[in-house]
């Protein structure tokens, strides 16, 4: 499966939705995909790339931008604290601001640089141990305390348990996004992105549909 028809079957969902054709943004996951995949995509015209890890980032995209102007990288995995700076001097958004040390260090780095990221804050919808995020019942104040500190928070963020129906958790998602007055709703991936774009995502993360499967070797 290629660039042009994941980008086919999100139109048709948009359209099967009733939301306008390019309201939903395809967020193309490279994370652990070889440079030569990763140009196939920019080649075709696509611009906007999710990493999982920073240093990763830091090798790969510089030199991309420098190629293929007008590209936007999100981080879409967990960013620890010592590595906040770096992180936003790299990406465009951060889509895992789970904790309020990680807000307080992106407040602090903000003030000083005068710039931040969009962010969007990732919610532990199945509230799973093992997984970050802010639990449910927490998100309304978490998103308070962020709005106090002027950091843009411009959506919500979430990865459905995978022994769970994704529609539960869209929807939880979706309704929390509204409450607070959010428009970003970051969900949805390979497997189930169309669902998700009739709950409202307005970013989709799409990697091994896209880019074929990844090589950890």
């Amino acid at each position: 499966m290629g660039l042009s028809e994941i980008t086919e079957r999100l139109r048709r969902a948009e359209a099967s939705a009733g939301r306008a054709e390019g309201s939903v943004k395809l967020i193309a996951i490279s994370k652990v995909q070889p440079n030569e995949r990763v140009e196939a995509v920019l080649e075709q015209g696509h611009r906007l790339f999710g990493e999982n890890k920073v240093q990763e980032a830091e090798d790969k995209w510089p030199a991309f931008r420098e190629r293929y102007p007008g590209t936007e990288v999100h981080l879409v995995g967990p960013l620890q604290s010592n590595k906040t700076r770096r992180a936003m001097a790299l990406f465009d958004a951060i889509h895992s601001l789970d904790r309020m040390k990680l807000a307080n260090a992106i407040a602090r780095i903000a003030q000083e640089e005068g710039a931040c990221p969009d962010l969007f804050v990732q919610v532990n919808t199945g509230e799973e141990e093992q997984k970050a995020g802010i639990v449910p019942d927490e998100t309304d104040s978490f998103i308070a305390e962020c709005r106090a500190l002027d950091l843009p928070v411009v959506g919500l963020m979430c990865i459905p348990p995978v022994d769970e129906a994704p529609s539960l958790h869209f929807s939880l998602l979706a309704k929390l996004a509204e409450r607070n007055g959010l428009e970003g709703l970051s969900m949805g991936m390979s497997d189930d992105f169309e669902e998700a774009v009739s709950f409202g995502a307005t970013h989709v993360r799409v990697g091994s549909a896209l880019f074929g499967a990844r090589d950890y070797g």
